[in-house]
C-alpha cells in the first residue's frame, strides 16, 4: 500500500496514524531493522541505545501477546464453568447431570480428556461401583468423534443432550466389561481408588504398571499407564470418583488441569447427589401414593363388604321369614292340586296358586344364595368336572325347552381356584337362565381351555338374544329394569363370582345369540 511493504488491504487506517503505523508495523519491518543496525555500525553514541530500546519494546510486546492469550483462555474457561454450572445448578435428573458431567471432561471446549470413567458409591453395598463412562475405544473411533463435533458447533448443554439421547445406552454398553469389574469395598483403604477418595484430593497417577499403590491388575483394565483420580465429595459425603486420561493422545495431564478439574468436581459432586435424593425422594413418593391407593382401595373394599354384609343380613333374614309361609301355602297348593280331577273349574286357579309359589320359592333360593356368596369357601377344582356336574343338573330343563348341548372339554387343564358350590349354582343359572327373544336353534355349546393364568369357561348360546343394553342391565344386581324370575339369576351370579375375583362377560352377537365368558383362576394369590 504506497510505498511500504508491511501495509496491505485492509490496514489503510494505519497511513493516517503515524504513531500506531510505527509500533505496530515500522517496528518489525525488515527494512527499520536493517536501517537501524546501519545506524548502529556508523558509531553514533545513540546507536546502542536504540538498539536497547527496540530489544526491550520487542520483548514487551511479545510478553503482552501472551499474556492476552493466557486472559483469552481464561475467559474461555469462566465462561465454560458459568455454562457447567448453570446446568448443574438447574437440572435434578441423575442422567442429565452425569451426561453433562463426562461431556464436559471429554468435549474439546471443556476440558479436553480422550475418556472418563464414572464410579458411584452405592451405600447400601458399602462398595465404590463403575457406573457410567464416555471416549473412544480406538483411534479411528476417536477421529470420527473429533470430526463430528467439529462439524457441529454445539454449546455444552447441546452437546450433553445429544450424548444422553444418542450415546448414553451404547456407551454404557460398550464400557460395560471394565466398569462391572470396577467394584471396590469402601472399607478397602489400600486401594488407590479409596486412598483418593478419603484424601479428598485429585490424585494424577504415573507409571501405573509400575506405581507401588496401584494394583496390576487395575492398571491392565483401564489399559493406560498415566491417568487422573478426581474424587466426588460434598458435605463430607463421598458421592463418588471420576477416572480420566489420554488414551488416544498421550498427551501429559498437567498441573492446570488438575486444577481446572478439583475446581470442576465439586459443583459436579453437589449436583448427583442433589440429583440422586431427589431420585430417591420420587421413589419415596410414589410407593408413598401407591401405598396410600391400597390404603383407600382396602377401605372401599371394607365399606362394600360391611355395606354388603349387612344386605346379605337383611335378605337371609326376609327369605327365611317367606320361606315357611310360602312352602305351606305351596305344599296344601300341590296336596288340593293332587285330588283336583281335570275338569274341575278351580284346577286352572290351583295350578296358578301351585306355580306362582314355585317360582317364588326360586326367587328365596337365589336371595339365599346371594347371602351365601358373601362367604366364598374356595379349594383347587376340576373345571371339567365343574361343567360336567352343570350340565347333568340342568339337562332336564334344557330338554323341556328344546335345547340341543354340546361340551368341548378342554386338556391338561389345571385346578381352578374357586368356592364349587357357589360356581356350579352359576353355571346352572347360566345354562337355564329364562331370558326373552328365546328363537331357532336351540343350541348351546360350552368349552373349556387355558389363558395364561385362568381357566376360561365360554358359553355359546345360540337360541336366545337381547340387546346389548338390556343385557348389561339384566347383569346389574337389583336393577330397576328387572322383573322377578326374568334374569336376575345372572345378576346374582355376577355379585357371587366378583366375590372371588372370577370375571363374567355376557356379550350380545346380533343373529347368533348370547355368548358367556367365565375365567376361573388358577393361583391364589390373584384372590
Amino acid at each position: 500500500m504506497g510505498d511500504c511493504p508491511n501495509i496491505h488491504e485492509g490496514d489503510e487506517d494505519l497511513l493516517e496514524s503515524p504513531r500506531r503505523r510505527i509500533l505496530e508495523k515500522c517496528c518489525d519491518c525488515p527494512n527499520f531493522r536493517r536501517d537501524l543496525e546501519r545506524f548502529q555500525s556508523s558509531g553514533h553514541p545513540l546507536g546502542p541505545v536504540f538498539s536497547l530500546i527496540h530489544d526491550e519494546y520487542r520483548r514487551q510486546k511479545i510478553h503482552i501477546q501472551s499474556l492476552l492469550s493466557f486472559l483469552d483462555s481464561k475467559s474461555l474457561e469462566i465462561r465454560f464453568f458459568h455454562e457447567l454450572g448453570s446446568v448443574l445448578q438447574s437440572s435434578v435428573d441423575l442422567e442429565e447431570v452425569l451426561s453433562v458431567a463426562l461431556t464436559a471432561i471429554t468435549a474439546g471446549r471443556g476440558f479436553g480428556m480422550n475418556r472418563a470413567f464414572l464410579l458411584m458409591t452405592d451405600h447400601k453395598r458399602d462398595h465404590l461401583q463403575g457406573y457410567l463412562a464416555i471416549g473412544p475405544r480406538n483411534f479411528e473411533e476417536a477421529h470420527q468423534v473429533w470430526d463430528e463435533i467439529s462439524h457441529n458447533d454445539m454449546d455444552l448443554q447441546t452437546l450433553a443432550q445429544n450424548f444422553r439421547k444418542n450415546k448414553l445406552s451404547a456407551e454404557r454398553a460398550k464400557f460395560h466389561d471394565i466398569l462391572e469389574q470396577i467394584t471396590v469395598p469402601l472399607s478397602n483403604t489400600t486401594h488407590i481408588l479409596i486412598k483418593a477418595l478419603d484424601g479428598k484430593q485429585p490424585l494424577l497417577i504415573e507409571d501405573a504398571y509400575h506405581h507401588p499403590d496401584v494394583d496390576p491388575d487395575f492398571a491392565r483394565l483401564l489399559g493406560v499407564d498415566t491417568f487422573l483420580l478426581m474424587p466426588l465429595v460434598s458435605r463430607n459425603r463421598r458421592v463418588g470418583m471420576i477416572i480420566a486420561d489420554n488414551c488416544i493422545t498421550h498427551r501429559r495431564i498437567t498441573a492446570e488441569d488438575m486444577h481446572s478439574l478439583e475446581t470442576f468436581t465439586f459443583p459436579v459432586a453437589f449436583a448427583i447427589e442433589r440429583a440422586s435424593l431427589y431420585e430417591r425422594l420420587q421413589e419415596e413418593l410414589s410407593r408413598v401414593t401407591e401405598a396410600h391407593t391400597k390404603l383407600q382401595e382396602q377401605q372401599e373394599l371394607i365399606v362394600r363388604m360391611e355395606k354388603m354384609a349387612l344386605v346379605g343380613r337383611i335378605t337371609s333374614s326376609i327369605a327365611h321369614s317367606i320361606r315357611n309361609p310360602l312352602m305351606v301355602i305351596g305344599g296344601f297348593a300341590r296336596s288340593i292340586l293332587k285330588n283336583t280331577p281335570d275338569g274341575d273349574p278351580k284346577r286352572n286357579f290351583i295350578e296358578s296358586i301351585v306355580g306362582e309359589a314355585r317360582q317364588l320359592e326360586g326367587v328365596l333360593d337365589e336371595i339365599l344364595n346371594y347371602s351365601d356368596s358373601l362367604y366364598p369357601t374356595r379349594d383347587f377344582w376340576d373345571a371339567n368336572q365343574l361343567v360336567e356336574t352343570a350340565l347333568r343338573e340342568s339337562a332336564a330343563a334344557l330338554r323341556t325347552r328344546g335345547y340341543e348341548s354340546t361340551f368341548s372339554a378342554g386338556s391338561e387343564l389345571p385346578p381352578a381356584y374357586i368356592d364349587f358350590k357357589q360356581v356350579s349354582y352359576c353355571l346352572r343359572t347360566i345354562l337355564q337362565c329364562d331370558l326373552n327373544g328365546t328363537g331357532h336353534p336351540r343350541a348351546m355349546d360350552i368349552d373349556t381351555h387355558r389363558e395364561a393364568d385362568a381357566v376360561i369357561i365360554r358359553i355359546r348360546d345360540h337360541g336366545r338374544y337381547l340387546p346389548q343394553e338390556e343385557l348389561d342391565a339384566i347383569m346389574m344386581p337389583f336393577s330397576s329394569t328387572q322383573e322377578m324370575g326374568a334374569g336376575l339369576g345372572l345378576a346374582l351370579c355376577k355379585t357371587i363370582l366378583e366375590k372371588q375375583g372370577i370375571p363374567l362377560n355376557a356379550q350380545s352377537v346380533p343373529e347368533d345369540g348370547i355368548f358367556f365368558t367365565i375365567a376361573l383362576p388358577i393361583r391364589k394369590e390373584e384372590q
